[in-house]
């Protein structure tokens, strides 16, 4: 379901009439779309440039390592550079780590930011910070903290409003960034969630009726949700629902939306090259939705594949857990994300969508430059003030690297850059206004950004 945040639960009310809401929502196989859409018609959204351009963040939860990502410092000190050696790319000057042999032979299809900086050194600040692009009023070392503004996904969904076709403009896969709630724009413009595309016969389980199949099934799950509308109305519920209804079965029984998920319709070959896994078939299963005209679509997960360590984040200090340190976790999560993200990248360049597709990479921040070391392992500590992203598509400036870190990846040498200023290139290639204002609780403007602007050298 639409779901802001999993581990709390909201108060909408009185108690009798959130259970009639909820028991109404089960009456649509547990999709609470009509509720969904009336908040999104009711707050008035509608897209500012009816564009179809799409985000497809690979959220990299946990911050990888500039060092062994896409800023390797192959003349620093043996105790800064690591474990990995760089590799040329396909563009003469631009070297990545050695992990990553597929992306290499993209990079005149990307462009990387090596300056990218801020304060945030938790998990969540820093993921708030990069998500939201609002630094937190009280920074939570503990990192538990919740955002209290919403993330770019959310604020899309309400500046871009419901599509005629019921596709959700804001999708997770498998689930949503855990710590962004959608605050002031209201529940109805968080994530849609897929769940794991990568197992078998997968049909996301907020999706229980699809077109075709078992229509007198529908007809009575349809009937039955129209005999709570009635009941909702005479507890002077939400009026005008039969519309809103309309746009949900329009979901539930739209043939476009349905193919959208639907892995199967791709050329098994194609699903092979981009991995037989969670991370490869997130990234398959996103490019799908982003060409059916999806706004924001984030993969955030963690282990690709079932049996693998819990921890499987990019969270890589030397005592994450016993036997587990950086190279053996780097190693293994480039197995996966290389060939999925290389696939993307390619896939989106080959079927010419590469100015509609914009394609991020990046986590809330980068590590510590200096490896430490625990019980024999290696590793690396939380450093917001250098960090890198990937940038593919969306009709940008590809092949070149923008900005730079001095020579042990400490802190920004050239061209500093901040989460708002990607955020803003990000909001500029969806067709949002990054001064966008909204009202918060109190009726206060609070802009999409405060601060930022789009990076000059990827235009």
């Amino acid at each position: 379901m639409f779901n802001a945040d999993r581990s709390r639960s909201l108060c909408l009310g009185p108690r009798n009439r959130r259970e009639f809401l909820r028991v109404g929502a089960s009456a649509l196989g547990g999709l609470s779309l009509a509720d969904v859409l009336a908040s999104q018609t009711l707050a008035g959204t509608k897209s500012e440039h009816g564009t179809e351009t799409s985000l497809i963040l690979f959220w990299m939860w946990g911050g990888p390592s500039q060092l062994e990502t896409f800023d390797p410092k192959p003349n620093a000190p043996s105790d800064y550079r690591g474990p990995f050696r760089p590799i040329a790319t396909a563009v003469p000057g631009i070297d990545i780590c050695e992990l990553f042999p597929q992306l290499a032979k993209q990079a005149d299809r990307y462009s990387l930011i090596r300056s990218l900086h801020h304060e945030m050194a938790s998990h969540n600040d820093g993921s708030i910070e990069v998500l939201t692009g609002k630094t937190p009023s009280i920074a939570d070392p503990t990192s538990t903290a919740k955002s209290e503004h919403p993330d770019l996904g959310m604020i899309a969904s309400r500046v871009r409003g419901a599509r005629a076709d019921g596709l959700p403009q804001y999708i997770g896969i498998p689930t949503q960034p855990f710590m962004t709630r959608p605050q002031y724009l209201g529940v109805s413009h968080s994530a849609f969630v897929t769940g794991d595309p990568s197992v078998e016969n997968f049909k996301p389980p907020n999706l229980k009726i699809y077109a075709g199949i078992n229509g007198q099934r529908l007809d009575d799950r349809l009937g039955l949700a129209r005999q709570f509308d009635r009941l909702r109305h005479s507890l002077n519920a939400t009026e005008g629902l039969d519309a809103f209804h309309r746009q949900a079965e329009l979901l539930l029984t739209s043939n476009s939306v349905a193919n959208a998920f639907d892995l199967t319709r791709e050329d098994p070959k194609l699903r092979d090259r981009y991995g037989r896994h969670l991370w490869g078939q997130s990234c398959l299963l996103a490019r799908r939705l982003a060409e059916a005209g999806a706004g924001v679509i984030t993969i955030d997960a963690l282990a690709p594949k079932q049996g693998m360590p819990l921890y499987f984040s990019w969270d890589d200090h030397a005592n994450a857990q016993p036997g587990w340190d950086m190279a053996k976790g780097m190693t293994l999560r480039a197995e996966y994300m290389d060939p999925a993200l290389s696939a993307l990248i390619e896939d989106i360049h080959q079927r010419g969508l590469d100015e509609k597709i914009l394609v991020v990479a990046i986590g809330e921040f980068g590590r510590t430059p200096r490896v430490t070391m625990n019980s024999g392992n290696l590793g690396r500590d939380h450093w917001p003030q250098a960090q890198s992203a990937l940038i593919a598509g969306g009709g940008l400036r590809m092949g070149q690297v923008v900005g730079a870190t001095n020579s042990k990846a400490e802190f920004p040498a050239e061209r500093p850059l901040t989460p708002q200023d990607l955020l803003a290139t990000i909001y500029r290639h969806l067709g949002i206004n990054h001064r966008h204002e909204f009202a918060d609780y109190s009726g206060r403007p609070i802009p999409a950004l405060f601060h930022g602007e789009p990076i000059r050298e990827l235009a």
